[in-house]
């Protein structure tokens, strides 16, 4: 049997015999495929080197800014633990600079990007990232309504503060008000907001409502109680908070001076308590808030027969509920009566507010003598 080779496969490139002739196969020239593989690494390496430069050049060139000074007007709000990177993306977003790190470079060569504080401010579109950075840097520059509530005011009083000092009407405060669950008040307020608007200056935000308004303060009398162990103070004295919050309240409308709440503090537990006093405060602002007057007005003997439960001529014990907004001091002092058997006081100057505590009924009425004579030496309306 004979065996055959089976004839082995052409190469690509080379010659096989067909026909007694030799023929080339197909195949790519060996310099075309040199040529095209150094014109990839040519294009490879331009295109590296481009980036690079370009990224180089990104580097080392000034970040975009706006040449300003800008145009209209925008309110930005700066938050509490906002960073300076974090305002400047914010102020990006809202168009106000042309980039983050034109805003960061203005920031570290003006400093002080630490004390920037929380708080609106005023921008244009459009503006230098200099300019900008100099309107955080300026307090004065946060947009805000300033309202001073003083001690001493009934809710009537403290909406007429508002009134004259806000962009809101007398209704649109009422309105939140016929509905106090939405302040916050604690449970014991039992939903009346007398003696829980916590007097104090408030600066108010261009977001603010009459709600947030009105929350922020009852927020701030929150922030007291906690600070005076308003409840603490409260249960070792045998009262409620809310009995505690009425005689801060009485003690604000009743002491003139700071070295006198102690005292009058103690008068007033004194009077709950004293058998010959029979649990009658008398205390006049008591009966000016039942008539519905100004609570410094000096009652007529029919106002001290008014028929109501805060006429403490009448009826023991304490009204039920505060008259006015304490401020810290009021809370403080019906939390730390000072120690002593007073039961009655009187302020003997007007000028001054000098008063005078008086453990017996002769004492007292000593002292309203006193009073009497300073009425008659001074000059007419000064008592």
């Amino acid at each position: 049997m004979s065996h055959y080779d089976q004839p082995a496969e052409p190469v690509e490139g080379s010659y096989a015999s067909e026909g007694g002739r030799r023929k080339k196969t197909r195949s790519l020239p060996g310099c075309l495929a040199v040529f095209l593989a150094l014109a990839v690494l040519v294009g490879g390496f331009y295109f590296a080197v481009t980036k690079g430069v370009d990224l180089v050049r990104d580097q080392f060139a000034d970040p975009a800014d706006f040449a300003g000074p800008g145009r209209g007007k925008l309110a930005f709000q700066v938050e509490s633990g906002d960073s300076v990177a974090e305002m400047g993306r914010g102020l990006k977003e809202a168009g106000v600079v042309a980039s983050v790190q034109a805003f960061l470079n203005a920031a570290d060569a003006a400093g002080g990007g630490d004390t920037i504080q929380v708080g609106f401010y005023q921008f244009k579109k459009e503006m230098v990232a200099a300019d900008a950075i100099d309107v955080l840097l300026d307090p004065s520059n946060i947009l805000s309504d300033r309202v001073t509530v003083p001690e001493g005011l009934r809710v009537v009083d403290i909406v007429d503060v508002l009134v004259k000092n806000t962009d809101f009407g007398r209704g649109q405060y009422e309105k939140v008000l016929d509905n106090p669950q939405r302040l916050g008040l604690p449970d014991y307020a039992e939903g009346n907001p007398e003696g829980y608007l916590f007097p104090s200056t408030y600066d108010f935000g261009p977001d603010a409502t009459a709600q947030s308004i009105l929350v922020a303060m009852v927020d701030r009398w929150e922030q007291a109680a906690e600070e005076s162990d308003l409840e603490g103070r409260a249960a070792e004295l045998g009262y409620t908070p809310h009995e505690l919050m009425t005689v801060a309240s009485l003690i604000e409308a009743e002491a003139g001076r700071q070295q006198d709440r102690g005292k009058v503090a103690r008068v007033i537990y004194n009077r709950l308590t004293g058998d010959e006093t029979d649990g009658l405060l008398q205390i006049d602002a008591t009966v000016n808030f039942a008539a519905d007057q100004e609570l410094s007005a000096i009652p007529t003997t029919e106002d001290l027969k008014i028929d109501s439960p805060y006429n403490t001529y009448e009826t023991p014990g304490l009204p039920p509920g505060p008259i006015e907004a304490p401020g810290d001091a009021a809370i403080e002092a019906a939390g730390n009566p000072t120690d002593g058997g007073w039961f009655y006081y009187v302020t003997v100057n007007l000028q001054t507010g000098e008063t005078k505590f008086a453990e017996t009924y002769d004492e007292f009425l000593t002292y309203k003598n006193e009073l009497r004579d300073y009425c008659a030496t001074e000059s007419e309306g000064a008592c």
